[in-house]
């Protein structure tokens, strides 16, 4: 049964970076990570999709030049690196992929995915 694991999370002054690991057993071609608190509906941080250059990311705005995603297919695994985190960055935070060609389609709707996790907190203290 195919399954997506993440780890990473946990609590980090604002400032500070966390790396968030998503371990998939299928192979995805499309990867992403989002966020949600009570605040807001779950929306997506980071994502990679197939493209005509081979793969693309894609970042929300708020998170530009502090997130990377990146992917390691010889452990099976995508990451979230977050870097000077800021108290709002504060979240749960989701793995999602999916193995179907066509994915990019729905690339930044969590749902829509056919592989998903069950989270990891995120907290930044100010």
């Amino acid at each position: 049964q195919a399954k997506l694991v993440e780890s990473g999370g946990g609590s980090v002054q604002a400032g500070g970076s966390q790396r968030l690991s998503c371990v998939y057993n299928v192979r995805p071609y499309c990867m992403g990570w989002f966020l949600q608190t009570p605040e807001m509906q779950r929306e997506a941080v980071a994502n990679i999709y197939p493209d005509s250059t081979g793969s693309t990311n894609y970042y929300a705005d708020s998170v530009k030049g502090r997130f990377t995603i990146s992917q390691d297919n010889a452990k099976n695994t995508f990451y979230l690196q977050m870097n000077n985190l800021k108290p709002e960055d504060t979240a749960m935070y989701y793995c999602a992929a999916d193995s179907r060609r066509d994915c990019k389609l729905w690339i930044r709707y969590f749902n829509e995915y056919n592989y998903r996790g069950q989270g990891t907190q995120v907290t930044v203290s100010s």
